[in-house]
């Protein structure tokens, strides 16, 4: 089966950038997932293009059309929009082909995304707060320098080049009966899709896009669209579709889902936490399908691809440090005690009696409504669980000490499911 006539690739255009790819790309592995399977009830498999030299499953697309330029082309440079992934993809490969690279980058990209494009030797211009006014800026620059575009998704070349993630993913697991990919703009699960189908048809497709984002989802279904807002998933932030990806969509996609922000959240901690899987919050969607609805998966084997771990270090730091709040892993206490001495250390003994251990301890006197004899302590403790939260409360308590929680973070999540 070859669908090239129809969109302009197929598995033989695949196929070639596969050949091309050899020894020029991460060979990601398609690892199991056996703590995430029980949770979900079903078999899981995760593709980990995280593992990509830059972080991303763009190493891929990027590759494969900056070798189909001419030679002029080359000489020229090459411009791309980009909120990181498609940038560092592009700047690396044309860093190595030695081809000359400006790329434009949302204002809010993350700062590890910019800095690390900027070390493969490309100019990055930076304006506007979404990929789509990035695009616009790039095009202004294409016609004023004469630079060669290189679309994130919207190529033949790049989607063969994405495509062989698919390919990858059936040829270390046949049996997989469904597979969930991030849309951005399309170019990964078009790619999926189209290599995927055309080995093994009964396999089904399924995309998942943010909920402030799901432009694809309104452009197929013909919705007025939306998008906007700040995302963790800014890789997959994308206003408008691809003109090319989206009837590979509407074709060979089963069903676009819509990640809310918190399940995404909580689907970047859940891979770190049982996984050991580093992911940005393009990269945890997949895993966020899956939470929000595993009875459609439930009993099968699924492959998630899990596109990118370019997440900021400060960001990861806060996903984490606020899973541990929603787990009762980390409660903040508020503890009302007489203003006298001894008392704190009653309290701190009280706590650690119980096994928990104290992180921060703040002892206010002035700015609570408290009488003047009395004071309020609030306290960050780290815990076992929620159920080790309450026992600690209820020692407190029954120490003369009125308490309560101030950690107001949801539950909800992956890890709940």
């Amino acid at each position: 089966m070859n669908d090239a006539t129809d969109f302009g690739v197929g598995l033989d255009q695949i196929r070639a950038a596969a050949s091309q790819l050899e020894g020029q790309v991460v060979r990601t592995p398609l690892i199991s997932a056996p703590r995430l399977s029980a949770m979900f009830g079903c078999e899981l498999y995760l593709k980990l293009e995280n593992q990509q030299y830059t972080g991303s499953f763009k190493d891929r697309g990027s590759y494969v059309k900056l070798l189909s330029l001419s030679a002029a082309q080359k000489r020229t440079g090459v411009i791309a929009m980009s909120a990181g992934n498609h940038a560092q993809g592009v700047a690396y490969h044309a860093q190595r082909l030695g081809i000359p690279a400006t790329i434009v980058m949302p204002a809010t990209a993350p700062f590890s995304k910019v800095e690390r494009t900027r070390s493969f030797g490309a100019r990055v211009v930076q304006t506007g707060p979404t990929i789509d006014e990035a695009g616009d800026k790039a095009r202004e620059l294409m016609d004023a320098e004469g630079l060669t575009f290189v679309h994130p998704y919207d190529d033949p070349a790049t989607i063969a080049g994405q495509g062989t993630v698919g390919m990858e993913m059936l040829a270390d697991q046949p049996d997989l009966d469904s597979i969930i990919v991030p849309i951005g703009g399309g170019g990964v699960i078009s790619g999926t899709a189209l290599a995927a189908k055309a080995i093994k048809p009964a396999v089904k497709i399924y995309g998942v896009e943010a909920e402030l984002f799901p432009s694809m989802y309104q452009a197929i279904h013909g919705q007025a669209p939306t998008s906007g807002g700040a995302s963790i998933a800014d890789g997959i932030a994308v206003k408008r579709p691809g003109t090319l990806t989206r009837p590979i969509v509407e074709r060979h996609v089963e069903a676009i889902m819509l990640a809310d922000e918190a399940t995404l959240e909580n689907a970047v901690a859940t891979l770190a936490d049982y996984q050991k899987v580093i992911a940005e919050g393009a990269g945890a969607a997949p895993l966020a399908a899956l939470a929000m609805d595993p009875e459609r998966f439930r009993g099968q084997k699924v492959g998630l691809v899990i596109c990118g771990g370019n997440i900021d270090t400060r960001l990861l730091a806060s996903v984490l440090t606020r899973s541990l709040v929603r787990e009762g892993r980390l409660v903040s206490l508020r503890i009302e005690i007489n203003d006298a001495p001894g008392v704190l250390a009653k309290l701190s003994g009280i706590i650690g009696e119980t096994g928990a251990n104290i992180v921060e301890v703040y002892h206010q006197r002035l700015f609570h409504d408290v009488p003047v004899r009395k004071a309020e302590v609030d306290t960050v403790v780290e815990t076992r669980n929620r159920e080790h939260v309450r026992e600690i409360i209820e020692n407190l308590e029954s120490g003369g000490f009125r308490t309560r929680v101030l950690s107001t973070l949801s539950s909800d999540g992956p890890t709940q499911s």
